[in-house]
């Protein structure tokens, strides 16, 4: 092995790790989350304070550097989290239901092959690539903000552009 990758010291201390910014949206810009993803932020927040207080009660029997470590980690996510629901302005459905693409909608669409997609307009915080949850500020949802049933919006994808068009949408 490379004397690169071995540590000479182990007297030198490990440097904190600064705490990352609630999300990467731009200073200024609105932090919205529907009212689902408040709610699953707040119940993960819940689940790392009480990992937390755990790691701090079984600290004294294991292994102390180990411990600080996780610590250290725990903190920095319940800052992350408590930053972002901080910022957060918490986002409904429209009132009363509009036949419009607005933030929280999943929208269902067609391309001119005949293939369906659905996407969830969510937070920041929230997108989820794997669910189809997508942030408000991706190139889909703008695209998409305020269609209608039956509209075709044009949308530009990295191999050319096409045009989709809305078949449903929906809010949960």
């Amino acid at each position: 092995m490379s004397k690169a990758f071995v540590r000479e010291n182990d007297d030198v201390p490990d440097l904190p790790i600064p705490p990352r910014p609630s999300s990467l949206l731009p200073s200024g810009t609105k932090n919205f989350l529907t009212p689902d993803g408040a709610r699953l932020q707040r119940e993960e927040l819940s689940r790392l304070v009480d990992t937390k207080r755990a790691r701090l009660a079984s600290a004294a029997t294991g292994d102390e550097e180990d411990a600080k470590r996780q610590i250290q980690i725990l903190d920095q996510q319940i800052f992350q989290l408590q930053q972002s629901l901080q910022a957060a302005e918490i986002v409904g459905p429209p009132v009363p239901p509009d036949d419009r693409v607005h933030f929280g909608a999943t929208v269902a669409v067609r391309d001119p092959a005949g293939q369906q997609s659905s996407y969830r307009i969510v937070g920041v915080d929230e997108a989820d690539a794997e669910r189809g949850w997508v942030s408000w500020q991706s190139p889909v949802a703008r695209a998409l903000m305020n269609a209608r049933i039956g509209e075709q919006v044009p949308f530009k994808f990295p191999k050319g552009d096409t045009r989709l068009e809305v078949v449903s949408i929906a809010y949960e």
